[in-house]
């Protein structure tokens, strides 16, 4: 499915996650909690000078955006390329938001360097 297609998240499911966001972001949240919903996401992280690579990431979804939540990724149908981190599902609907607004912006589906930085273990 593209994310061209999806549609918006009911307002019980929104409103659930509402207190965690602010701003804009709260007016793409119900196509990130939408996304969320699916459970998985393909897309292709940019290489800079470099071809990109496709990816697959797939997450348990929770009704609570306080719970915690396995988010796994492989890189490239490889399976020593795959990786996995636990976070809580509002942390992960926050990257999400920025999938969407990346998409809508530029057609490519890919995470924030935020989320590689957590999903490496890479954070500051």
């Amino acid at each position: 499915m593209s994310l061209a297609q999806l549609q918006p998240a009911n307002s019980q499911d929104v409103r659930v996650y509402m207190p965690y966001f602010q701003g804009n972001k709260r007016n793409i949240l119900p196509l990130a909690i939408s996304l969320y919903k699916k459970g998985a996401l393909e897309g292709e992280r940019k290489i800079e000078g470099g071809e990109s690579i496709p990816f697959v990431a797939t997450w348990n979804v929770s009704t609570l955006p306080a719970d915690l939540i396995r988010c796994r990724m492989q890189f490239d149908g490889n399976a020593e390329l795959s990786y996995e981190i636990m976070m809580a599902s509002s942390v992960l609907v926050d990257f999400l938001i920025d999938v969407v607004v990346t998409f809508q912006l530029g057609q490519t589906t890919d995470f924030p360097k935020g989320f590689y930085r957590k999903l490496l273990r890479k954070e500051d």
